[in-house]
């Protein structure tokens, strides 16, 4: 093991040793660039997204209206700079369903009880979530309703 994870508190061959051990290899940033590092970057991250959408049925009903607008976008063929702001604005939905739902496993971990200090940081994250849907139902609005007033 490498020194710089040692701590003088924790005796080798202990269950802190080797939950430190752990917490090295997972978080072993060294400063040189490795393209197997980046590979196990990529997976990581990919393994959050789909741990997102195994539990969270929020994201489910983002992956619909992800669906739908995309549709909706060949569709009526909308312009390349409203492609550029609906693939902004279903971005912006994701990322803060993402940090959400991270900023609720960390609560989850650190109070396991309820408090109600961990409530209204959960509640705020979760408006977050909200704002960026409410922008982003109000953009699609701008962009798609002038093509479908052209149907009706």
């Amino acid at each position: 093991m490498n020194d710089k994870c040692q701590s003088p508190n924790v005796k080798p061959g202990s269950a802190r040793s080797h939950i430190i051990k752990t917490e090295y290899r997972m978080n072993n940033n060294s400063d040189t660039f490795s393209f197997t590092g980046r590979i196990r970057s990529i997976r990581h991250a990919l393994d959050g997204i789909l741990e997102m959408l195994k539990g969270q049925h929020n994201a489910w009903v983002h992956a619909v209206a992800t669906i739908c607008v995309v549709f909706a976008g060949f569709f009526f063929r909308v312009k390349t700079t409203e492609w550029c702001v609906l693939v902004l604005v279903i971005l912006s939905v994701w990322v803060a369903e993402a940090l959400n739902t991270a900023f609720e496993f960390l609560c989850d971990v650190a109070s396991p009880e309820f408090h109600p200090q961990v409530k209204k940081s959960k509640d705020v994250a979760a408006g977050a979530v909200l704002l960026s849907a409410i922008g982003a139902v109000i953009i699609g609005l701008i962009i798609f309703l002038p093509y479908v007033l052209v149907y009706v």
